[in-house]
């Protein structure tokens, strides 16, 4: 096995704004050529940089947008449909919330939300396949996540009833990715019914253990809940199809912990940090994504709390491209072998 993973790769959406740079796909691609990205990860619901109802039906245009950034030297690595696909499932809470991740059309109507996101996750999918894809990147949704912590008691069945609708939201969707030969790589997050490896097994017990269904990795979330990042690839290496390369800091006090108090970014136990600066072990990371064969893209995704935008952008290519690792094809110790054959084998055994 001799894959190695691609990057550095940076993700867009963090970036965009109405100052050029960052308010078009030809400047701000070559923004980060500059830095020394050689992928983006574009997100499908800013139309300041991607098309998605043009992707998905025009080869045409899919081809320019593959160009504008080949022309920097710079590979898509996914699209993003995080924002869609929070909408697939949104329990009532957060209905005024995530009205704004729609157009105004459908606001203040759950159902028109939803079928207009479910429209927009499948575009994901056949506009992956015009552009020569093979995944994608996004959210589940929630429909239990407001009951997470066990008080007041939930109801018998209440947790499986959940899994039980959001596949049946989602397999169809997954058919859709299937028949276009892409992956839907699922960030693991707070704020979604699928927030740690529980959850993605009950989700996928839900979907008939759905090939299309595959994990986005970002380690920060885990550190912030206090989970083995590292045994998580362990045990689901063969479904990571995507690597959010994101650090964060846990900071417990006489005061909070993983909850926070409410507290705002800057003053909470859990933080987003730029990379380099908070506390995730980036080298175990790499090391064991690389154990494994995974050699999809390492794709910065930039959060802190503290720090510049543009900063951490800056430092987050040099930093991706230190952790890479170039996988041998030869054992360290070749130098100090010998030719063998059954029969000298048999004799060094005793046999």
């Amino acid at each position: 096995m001799s894959s190695s993973i691609k990057g550095p790769a940076l993700f867009l959406a963090q970036f965009l704004s109405d100052e050029a740079p960052f308010n078009s796909l030809p400047t701000i691609v070559k923004w980060a050529a500059d830095l020394g990205y050689k992928g983006v990860q574009i997100p499908t619901w800013d139309a300041r940089v991607f098309d998605l109802d043009k992707a998905a039906s025009s080869q045409t245009y899919c081809d320019e947008i593959a160009g504008i950034c080949a022309e920097h030297g710079v590979a898509i690595t996914e699209l993003s449909c995080h924002l869609q696909g929070q909408l697939v499932a949104v329990h009532p809470a957060y209905d005024t919330s995530f009205d704004g991740f729609a157009p105004a059309h459908v606001h203040g109507s759950p159902a028109a939300r939803q079928e207009w996101a479910v429209d927009q996750v499948t575009k994901v999918a056949k506009a992956s396949k015009n552009l020569g894809l093979t995944g994608a990147v996004g959210f589940t949704g929630s429909l239990a996540f407001p009951y997470l912590y066990p008080w007041p008691q939930r109801p018998a069945g209440m947790i499986d009833e959940a899994f039980t609708e959001l596949a049946r939201r989602w397999k169809p969707i997954l058919d859709v990715f299937d028949e276009n030969g892409v992956d839907m790589g699922f960030e693991i997050h707070p704020g979604e019914d699928v927030f740690d490896g529980t959850t993605f097994d009950r989700f996928l017990t839900a979907l008939d253990n759905h090939s299309r269904c595959t994990i986005t990795y970002d380690p920060s979330h885990f550190l912030l809940q206090q989970m083995d990042y590292l045994g998580f690839i362990d045990v689901y290496h063969d479904r990571i199809s995507a690597f959010h390369v994101k650090d964060a800091e846990f900071n417990p006090t006489a005061k909070q912990g993983v909850y926070s108090g409410y507290s705002d970014w800057t003053d909470r136990a859990a933080r987003f940090r730029s990379l380099g600066d908070g506390q995730v072990d980036f080298k175990g990371i790499f090391s064991r994504l690389t154990q494994y064969g995974f050699d999809g893209w390492a794709v910065l995704e930039w959060e802190c709390c503290l720090k510049h935008p543009e900063q951490g952008a800056a430092e987050g290519a040099p930093f991706i491209a230190d952790h890479l690792i170039r996988r041998t094809e030869t054992a360290f110790d070749d130098f100090a072998g010998g030719a063998s054959d059954p029969g000298a084998l048999r004799k060094m055994m005793g046999f």
